[in-house]
């Protein structure tokens, strides 16, 4: 097992703290997930990347684990503050679609992110709704003492537990803790546990309950979900900063009022800080934005995106720019073209060689940084020196990236640089097409016909198509930028 103290930055402490499991035989994870009303965008998606490289160092580190990610299908309102509508029935409304197929689709679509990127399917994957009646049982539990109701539905009084809002820090952290006051609420910070429908709205999605038939609130089904599929108190509480701010407070409340104690549920509050443009954080506010679909259609790798992730330490402000993107792209490249000439030396059957002096320098250096708050940009380095020394054996080379691709997840040992060529969405000539284009050009060079050789290269770099001569790959799609 790796010999560096794995330290982890805890949000509730706002410092760095060793990790010492609750239960060393199954660390136990949860991770806020989507809201599936529409698409994620690529700063969504940042999330999920920090959060399949903290369950990898996790089991990097020899832990047994069990991760939960929840799908947000009812619930979550427009906005934070218990205002506005819930993003589903809105979109719905919009679309003029059923809800719940709605929900299915972007459920999908978020699978397939997860996949395309390469990050592990959780252990669970629970909806929402198939837990409102669990739901409206922990509401029943805290009610009396900590609840009150209003036309609108029941309220959650901040003032009956102890030091709400320590997680957001809303006294000394300029901008965090902001909500918006809610007519009848005792407290600004009050929040809804069950929204009643209002008086002649038709909802798609409703259920009866003590308090009016309505919808739980959104920052309900967590404490829920975490609490029955990871006990009362688990090791890590994972989402995006802006949960810091009320949705994750929320939660914690709702766990102290259940326990009647001053635990929080989680031991580790962990949060991946935004990715933004420069025109401001990445937001679907606007109707306009990036997903990882938007991506690949210019003929980007999805995995160049978990790299340019992993360039960054989770916990900094990412921004995201075209170039970025490209070069790492561009770096990925690399990095599997010298994992195929390893493999090349290699050959068919692997030596089994132990690691040299190099070799184990290098898994140190990966562990300690991996081990540091899960400082990717470091491990990358590792990576990078480990693959650019000389005269070190290629088995024992190509074992020693396995390992470390355990964590990056950028699959290395298993992806060839053709396997990379991602073919634009708007690109005029498919495969086929190009390798005819070059066979030609291959007969006018055999020629001596010059010209026309290069007329036809000069074709296929206007359709986006750069000719690599002497490469074996032969050629590649020029990603598309704006």
């Amino acid at each position: 097992m790796p010999g560096a103290p794995l330290t982890l930055y805890n949000s509730l402490s706002r410092q760095l703290e060793p990790f010492r499991p609750l239960d060393p035989a199954n660390v136990r994870v949860y991770s806020c997930g989507p809201t599936v009303y529409n698409y994620p965008h690529i700063g969504n998606l940042r999330a999920y990347v920090f959060t399949d490289t903290l369950a990898r160092v996790l089991r990097w580190r020899g832990f047994p684990l069990t991760h939960v990610i929840n799908i947000t299908d009812v619930g979550h309102l427009q906005s934070d503050a218990d205002t506005g509508d819930d993003k589903m029935e809105a979109r719905a409304r919009e679309t003029g679609q059923d809800i719940w197929a709605i929900a299915r689709h972007y459920t999908d679509a978020f699978k397939k992110n997860l996949r395309d990127l390469n990050i592990r399917e959780p252990s669970r994957m629970p909806l929402a709704t198939d837990h409102v009646p669990q739901m409206i049982a922990f509401a029943e539990a805290i009610a009396e003492k900590h609840c009150y109701l209003l036309d609108t539905g029941l309220y959650f009084d901040v003032s009956t537990v102890p030091d709400y809002g320590r997680l957001a820090r809303s006294a000394d952290d300029e901008g965090e803790g902001r909500i918006d006051p809610v007519a009848g609420k005792r407290h600004p910070q009050d929040f809804a546990i069950w929204r009643r429908s209002a008086p002649g709205e038709t909802r798609q999605m409703e259920w009866d309950s003590p308090w009016g038939r309505g919808a739980p609130g959104w920052h309900l089904e967590c404490s829920v979900m975490s609490k029955m599929y990871l006990g009362d108190r688990f090791d890590i509480h994972t989402g995006g900063i802006d949960h810091r701010e009320i949705h994750h407070p929320n939660e914690i409340a709702q766990n102290q009022a259940r326990c009647g104690c001053s635990d929080t549920g989680a031991a580790f509050w962990m949060h991946n800080n935004f990715l933004v443009e420069r025109a401001g954080k990445m937001s679907k506010s606007s109707g306009e934005f990036l997903t990882l679909q938007r991506l690949i259609d210019r003929g980007f790798h999805p995995l160049s995106y978990r790299l340019m992730c992993l360039q960054a330490h989770y916990r900094s402000e990412m921004e995201f720019g075209w170039d970025g993107l490209l070069a790492a792209q561009t770096r990925l490249k690399r990095l599997v073209q010298t994992v195929e000439g390893l493999r090349a030396r290699a050959g068919p059957a692997l030596e089994d060689a132990e690691p040299t002096p190099h070799i184990r320098e290098q898994l140190d250096r990966f562990d300690e940084a991996v081990a540091d708050d899960l400082a990717t940009p470091r491990a990358l380095v590792a990576l990078d020196q480990l693959l650019g020394a000389k005269k070190q054996p290629p088995g024992a080379v190509l074992d020693a990236v396995a390992r470390m691709d355990d964590v990056l997840g950028l699959n290395l040992v298993a992806l060839h640089r053709a396997d990379l060529r991602v073919r634009p969405a708007d690109a005029l000539l498919d495969e086929a097409a190009v390798e005819a284009r070059l066979a030609e050009r291959r007969d006018a060079r055999a020629a001596k016909d010059f010209a026309r050789s290069d007329a036809i290269r000069d074709e296929l770099a206007a359709a986006g198509v750069e000719v690599m001569d002497g490469d074996p790959l032969g050629w590649d799609w020029k990603p598309r930028l704006p």
